[in-house]
This record gives C-alpha cells, sequence and structure tokens, in this order.
C-alpha cells in the first residue's frame, strides 16, 4: 500500500499512479471464469441462507446499505472474505474469486464486476493498477480453471497477481507459487517505491503435504517490480523461528509452524506477526530480511494467534486469538472473557531492545448464542487522532467499535449485529472483516454479502474529515495527531 500520511489540511486525495503492464504469463481466465455485471438492487441469495435479519445495535452505530451475494458467488459455500480498497472502489475475497464494488455512495453500493477464481481463502489486497490474491489450499494448476485436489497431490498454490486497469474486466497476468500456499499476505513497499513486496504467511506442514514438508517456520517473500509485475518471484524465505516455535499443546494450544497473518508499519519499520503459537515484533528495515526482535506467548489463554494491529503511534500492538478456527461458538458464558479474545500489548523500549508488555483482554460484552460462531477476527482502526480505537469483526458476533487508549481498560463505544443464521444449529457466517475506510465501516459478511455502516459518535466524528486513497489494512500508513 502506499504510504500517506495526511496533511495539516486533514483531507488526502491522491490518485493511484498507472502501472504499465510488461505482459502475460498465465492465460487470463476465460469468459466462463471471469464475469462483469452492473447491479443496482441486491441479489436474493440461495435458500440455504436465511434472509431474515434480527438486527440489534447500539444507537450510534447503525446499517446503511447490504447489498446480497450475487452469482455465481451466491452459495452458502461461497465464503465473503478480506477487504481491500481504492479510491471509489471496495474488493473483497471470496472463496471462489473476488468481487469489485463501487462504493462512491455508501448508502447504495453497486457491483462493478466479479472474477470467478476458486482458491481459498482469497485474500486481498491492491496496489495501483495491480490485485493480489492468496491462493491457500491445493488445486490442480495456476489457472482459474483449477480444480481443488488433494494435498498429496498439490500442483499449486500460492500468489496469483490481476491487473486491475480497467476495474470492469480485471486480467489475470500472473502466478507465483510458494511453500505451503498463501493463507494470508501482507503488502510491504520496497523504499525505493519500484517494488512491492507479498509477505506471504502459511501453516500446517505435513509430511503427506507435498510442497510442505515440516519443519516450517518460515514465510515467504515475492517481490514484484511494478514496472514489469510478470517478473515476480519469491526472493526470500526468512526463517522466524529457528528454534522451531511453541510446540503447542494438542487439542488446546496451537503449535507454531509459520504465520497466519502478520501486519507491517513500513514507515517505522516494524512489523507485528500472528503465528498460531507466538505473537512476534519484526524489523522490516531490510525488506528482504525481516528479523525478529521480540516474541511473546500467553500460554493461558491464547490458542491461535491470528492477527495483529498497531495503534497509530506505533506503541501498541493488538493480538487477536482465533479460539475454535472462526466456525465454533465462543462468545458464551462458558468461554469467558478471555479466551477468544483480543490482547493489548504496550511495546516498550526502542530498537532491538523492544518489549512487548501484556495490559489487557478485550472481549464483546453480550453472550452470544451456541449456535453463533464468533470469535475475534479482522478489524482495523478508526482514525481519531489522539486515541486508539479499532472496529473489529466478530463473525456472528457481529461488529464492535471499541477503544484502547487505556491498554488496561478498554471498553466498547459501539456494536451492531444481525442475529444467528440459525436458531437450531450452529451454521458458519457473519462478518469476516470489518474496516473504517474513508467516513464508513464496510464488512464482509460470509453468507450475505457486502454491509456499509454508519458511526455517529463525537469521540469519532474528526475521523469521518481524513481521507485515503488506498487502504490495505494489513499495511498501516499511520495519520497525523494534532
Amino acid at each position: 500500500m502506499i504510504s500517506i500520511r495526511t496533511s495539516r489540511t486533514r483531507i488526502v486525495s491522491l490518485a493511484a499512479a498507472a502501472l504499465l503492464l510488461a505482459g502475460v504469463v498465465a492465460a487470463p481466465p476465460s469468459s466462463a471464469q471471469e464475469t462483469s455485471r452492473a447491479a443496482t438492487a441486491p441479489a436474493t441469495v440461495d435458500s440455504a441462507v436465511p434472509g431474515v435479519d434480527e438486527i440489534s445495535s447500539s444507537p450510534n452505530l447503525r446499517q446503511v446499505a447490504n447489498l446480497r451475494k450475487q452469482a455465481p458467488f451466491d452459495t452458502s459455500a461461497a465464503f465473503g472474505t478480506d477487504i481491500a480498497f481504492q479510491g471509489r472502489y471496495a474488493f473483497v475475497g471470496n472463496y471462489d474469486g473476488f468481487v469489485i464494488y463501487d462504493v462512491s455512495r455508501p448508502s447504495a453500493p453497486t457491483i462493478v464486476s466479479q472474477v470467478l477464481c476458486p482458491g481459498s481463502q482469497n485474500d486481498v489486497s491492491v496496489h495501483g493498477d495491480l490485485l493480489f490474491l492468496s491462493t491457500d489450499a491445493p488445486r490442480s494448476d495456476d489457472s482459474c480453471a483449477s480444480t481443488p485436489v488433494d494435498r498429496t497431490a498439490t500442483r499449486w498454490e500460492g500468489i496469483k497477481v490481476f491487473d486491475i486497469s480497467d476495474k470492469t474486466n480485471p486480467r489475470y497476468v500472473k502466478s507465483v507459487q510458494t511453500a505451503c500456499g498463501s493463507h494470508t499476505h501482507t503488502l510491504v513497499p520496497a523504499k525505493d517505491r519500484r517494488s512491492v513486496y507479498l509477505y506471504v504467511s502459511s501453516y500446517g506442514p505435513s509430511d503427506t503435504y507435498v510442497g510442505c514438508p515440516p519443519p516450517h517456520d518460515s514465510i515467504s517473500i515475492v517481490k514484484v517490480p511494478l514496472r514489469s509485475p510478470t517478473d515476480a518471484a519469491v526472493v526470500a524465505t526468512p526463517n522466524l523461528f529457528p528454534d522451531g516455535g511453541y510446540p503447542g499443546i494438542p487439542g488446546e494450544k496451537s503449535a507454531t509452524t509459520g504465520c497466519h497473518d502478520i501486519t507491517a508499519y513500513p514507515a517505522k519499520d516494524l512489523a507485528a506477526g500472528a503465528c498460531m503459537g507466538d505473537g512476534i515484533l519484526l524489523d522490516i528495515a531490510d525488506r528482504e530480511a525481516p528479523r525478529v526482535i521480540e516474541r511473546v506467548r500467553d500460554t493461558e489463554n491464547f490458542a491461535f494467534w491470528h492477527s495483529a494491529t498497531f495503534n497509530n503511534s506505533g506503541t501498541k500492538v493488538v493480538f487477536t486469538d482465533e479460539l475454535g478456527g472462526g466456525g465454533a461458538a465462543t462468545c458464551n458464558e462458558a468461554t469467558g472473557p478471555n479466551r477468544g479474545a483480543d490482547a493489548i500489548y504496550d511495546i516498550t523500549g526502542r530498537g532491538d531492545d523492544r518489549r512487548l508488555a501484556f495490559r489487557s483482554y478485550y472481549k464483546i460484552p453480550r453472550a452470544n448464542a451456541d449456535t453463533e460462531n464468533c470469535v475475534a477476527h479482522n478489524g482495523s482502526l478508526v482514525p481519531v487522532p489522539g486515541r486508539d480505537i479499532m472496529v473489529q469483526a466478530w463473525y456472528q458476533g457481529g461488529i464492535s467499535v471499541w477503544d484502547f487508549t487505556d491498554s488496561r481498560h478498554p471498553t466498547e463505544i459501539a456494536f451492531w449485529e444481525r442475529g444467528p443464521l440459525a436458531a437450531d444449529r450452529l451454521r458458519t457466517g457473519g462478518s469476516w472483516s470489518a474496516y473504517w475506510y474513508n467516513g464508513h465501516i464496510y464488512s464482509s459478511d460470509i453468507q450475505k454479502g457486502l454491509d456499509v455502516l454508519e458511526l455517529r459518535d463525537p469521540r469519532t466524528w474528526v475521523a469521518r474529515l481524513i481521507q485515503v486513497p488506498e487502504l490495505n489494512v494489513q499495511t498501516q500508513t499511520g495519520y497525523v495527531s494534532w
């Protein structure tokens, strides 16, 4: 993502630079795999997904739009996943591909195009005229017409690169295979701005998993030259855990066998990694050789270190615990307030002496039903200068806006949820990612498409004045604190 700090005028409005793509390596998807269509009204989801919502919310947070998933992504198996933003567009990953939305009118989003290119999770990031897609599932080949194969017969998984200069007709231009695939990736601009790096997180090696033998204690770093993206390639695979990482407790605590997610703060040459059994702080001054400078564990409450978010000043990190892998009901009294939660750490010291000091946990202060998958998941900062405020997805626990300015006493200031998918059994759904972008909150609901919400609260009003040209949440850029 372009590293931008907002000016004293409080408004940023920069156009992303156009990129000239030098050619095509992988054949573009055929018309059978790639579809473009305009949409002016929500479509009906399949009958497997109930259409009636039972909205519950605080008075300061309200839904202003919902655009349901449309064919070919209108099945219950086509999970909506992560979101990236650029100008008037939101790019939403899906287990079956990705969707580009026009959100210039947040209360009336429309679909610009849909690209059918299966391969979970299809996490997405954007930079200029390029879009990057993570595939973390064994496929028969690297095309968008590939089929799933058993891990013992893996042919391809990794990163796909698309040219999105024409938003109505994205073109697939390059693939890069990575060890153990790409569960998530983090975009880190090169210091000379001529390239971007993708820090690829993956995990779960086994002796029978082709291309992913144990040990797997590394990440893959893909370098993408912006003027010749078809030259993208893996340039490094740094080992972050030479001692093997946390061994875990079978059935209770995950062992460290790679990383799940990394969040970078390029302006500070810093990154935070959520690596299954370990939380780490990385020095990324050398983009191709990140160094672990601090590592922490929570063997009492954390089961799976899932993701990380810095505060704006880079003095805190919020780590999340995805207890149950996102498919379990953990926002209930039986689980309690400290498991499946966020953990807030202050960063103390300087340089290589920086340390992560635990301060408190945060979990939504509501008990959800045992039929609702609910746990801490993806969120972003709400850009309020001088305060640390975050919006976050909790699957069927909905969306929570909370303040962690006081690291020891985080408090919720707003929430919104639509109720369970089913009253009689647990079904996977809810908000996968909930992010603040240019005045509104956008949520990718696994089953029910794109939600847009409006937060009206005196504690956050100034955030509506801060505009950015591009947003990949795992690439934090910072904003001016007055």
